[in-house]
């Protein structure tokens, strides 16, 4: 018997490596912790120095208040000249973001920014302070920078080219953390981690790996919520040490259809029970190939044009009745349906009419 060549055995030993790691997960990335989670940010601000795309001032009642509002802060008293503002260079715009858990004061934190008016193009403009507020109505960021779009736009004449969004915008870093929210993670006894997908199998399979790896302190209370009694421990050693299992998380069988785009979504776990499928249709083409007559020389006769019609019938003859044991699988189901030449638009229609007969072992969800 031949050895294997030590590159070879290396590649085995790695994909047999890989193998059990593939069907598992960590646990923190199928779970929230409570109360680590971020929190929503909106400001109202003002962007300058656009190049005549901002706000119409006589169209914005907004955009001119808060402009006169701004001026007078500063200083400069334009309620007289009012009338007279005709800028184009500014616009009114919503600043949002959001504040991570845990950010401290002085962190720094992405925003977006949309324009509110009929500003049409917000590139190169500089947004000015804008505080952010909370759903609290506290401000926990202010918010300045220069804008970035990633569009273009450029129209001369009747003809315009526009790529990308010019009237939202982004400002990486631009808003500093003002207020934290206060949490102390180190002082919890209790803790409850949240599923993103809510599933009672993979509930219990998460408090089993945590009560096999620190010991008993978790138990599962809904399909979507284990929770942990941290009583005596170091929650941050614990949660470090949590978070680092790995689980099978399972799924139930759906199916997801998008009749808009002809786009199929089948889980693993979807099953057919014995079904019979057929598919074909009528297809009649109608070609028509107008030809013309010519008369001999001196036959008196007239140039006509003749029409002739090709009538082509294709009732897919070709086309076999498949059929489908018990309890197969996706593969099947997909090897099956390929087999039959069914596209994706065909095969909505199969498989909501296998859900109909009640052989589909699954949940059907059309958007």
């Amino acid at each position: 018997m031949r050895p294997f060549p030590p590159l070879l055995l290396t590649l085995l030993l790695l994909l047999g490596a890989l193998v059990p790691a593939t069907a598992q997960v960590r646990i923190k990335d199928i779970v929230d912790v409570e109360g680590v989670r971020e929190n929503q940010l909106l400001g109202y601000g003002l962007v300058v120095g656009l190049n005549g795309t901002g706000d119409k001032l006589k169209n914005n009642v907004f955009t001119l208040e808060s402009l006169v509002g701004m001026l007078e802060r500063l200083g400069v008293n334009t309620r007289d000249q009012i009338a007279n503002l005709t800028t184009k260079d500014v616009a009114a715009v919503m600043v949002t973001g959001e504040l991570p858990a845990f950010a401290r004061n002085g962190s720094r934190i992405d925003v977006a920014v949309s324009a509110l008016g009929d500003a049409s193009n917000l590139t190169g403009g500089i947004l000015l302070v804008t505080p952010m507020l909370a759903a609290d109505g506290e401000v926990y960021a202010v918010a300045q920078g220069a804008l970035v779009t990633g569009a273009i736009a450029a129209h001369d004449g009747a003809s315009s080219v526009t790529r990308g969004v010019p009237t939202s915008a982004r400002i990486a870093n631009g808003a500093t953390v003002e207020r934290e929210v206060p949490f102390h993670l180190d002082k919890v006894t209790k803790l409850r981690l949240a599923l993103r997908n809510s599933d009672l199998t993979t509930a219990r399979r998460i408090a089993t790996a945590i009560n096999a790896a620190v010991g008993p302190i978790s138990h599962v209370t809904d399909p979507r919520t284990v929770t942990l009694d941290l009583t005596g421990r170091n929650p941050i050693d614990t949660l470090a040490t949590i978070e680092e299992l790995r689980v099978q998380p399972d799924s139930p069988a759906i199916v997801v259809i998008d009749e808009a785009s002809g786009t199929v979504v089948m889980g693993a776990n979807v099953r057919i029970s014995k079904v019979a499928i057929a598919q074909g249709n009528l297809t009649i083409r109608v070609t028509e190939t107008p030809e013309v007559s010519q008369p001999p020389p001196l036959s008196g006769g007239t140039t006509t044009t003749v029409p002739r019609t090709k009538i082509q019938i294709d009732d897919q003859h070709d086309r076999k009745l498949g059929i489908l044991s018990a309890g197969v699988t996706l593969r099947d189901l997909v090897a099956s349906l390929n087999a039959l030449g069914v596209g994706p638009r065909d095969l909505i229609s199969i498989l909501q009419s296998i859900k109909a007969a009640g052989a589909l072992q699954a949940d059907l969800k059309v958007r």
